[in-house]
C-alpha cells in the first residue's frame, strides 16, 4: 500500500526568496484592500491596496499589483505600481517594471533599467559638514523674506552631484 519513493527522482523546487517560508500575508490578484494594512510579517501584494501599508519585515509588490498608499517597510521589492511615499529602513529594490509616484526614503536603493520614479529620493548615510544652510525666498504679500531650509544641500554641495 505504501511505497518508498526513490530519492534520486525527487526534485526540489528552487526558491527565489529565502524568506518564502516566512510569508504571513498575500493579497491575491483579484483582491482589493481598502484601509490601513499593517503586519509584523512579510507581505506579498498581487492585487490592489488603498490606504497605508506597514510591515517591519519584507514587502513584495508583484508586477501588475497597485498600491495607492504610503508604505513603511523594513525591506521592499517593487515590481508593480505605487502611488504614495515609501519609507524603507534597509534596502528598496525597484525592478524594471516598477513605477513609483511619490517620495522615497531608504538606506540602500537598487534601481533596474526601465524602472520609473517621479519624486524625491533621500538616502541615509550622507554626512554633510560645514557649509552654510540653504535658504529660500518666501513671499508674504508685498514683502519677500529669506528663510533657512532644513536638511537642504548648499549650492557647493548640490554642484557635487550635477551630471
Amino acid at each position: 500500500m505504501f511505497q518508498k519513493q526513490d530519492m534520486d527522482s525527487y526534485e526540489e523546487t528552487p526558491r527565489n526568496n529565502s524568506h518564502a517560508d516566512e510569508v504571513e500575508t498575500v493579497v491575491g490578484p483579484s483582491v482589493n484592500v481598502e484601509g490601513d494594512f499593517a503586519s509584523e510579517g512579510n507581505i506579498i501584494v498581487k492585487g490592489t491596496v488603498s490606504g497605508s501599508v506597514t510591515t517591519s519585515r519584507q514587502l513584495i509588490v508583484e508586477e501588475g499589483a497597485k498600491i495607492l498608499a504610503n508604505i513603511k517597510a523594513g525591506h521592499a521589492i517593487i515590481s508593480g505600481h505605487v502611488k504614495g511615499n515609501l519609507k524603507v529602513d534597509d534596502q528598496l529594490e525597484l525592478t524594471e517594471t516598477a513605477q513609483i509616484l511619490g517620495d522615497i526614503a531608504c538606506r540602500i536603493l537598487v534601481v533596474a533599467p526601465g524602472a520609473l520614479i517621479h519624486g524625491k529620493v533621500s538616502m541615509k548615510g550622507i554626512e554633510i559638514e560645514g557649509g552654510k544652510p540653504a535658504r529660500r525666498r518666501v513671499s508674504r504679500g508685498r514683502k519677500t523674506a529669506v528663510e533657512p531650509v532644513e536638511d537642504a544641500p548648499t549650492e557647493e554641495e548640490s554642484d557635487e552631484f550635477d551630471v
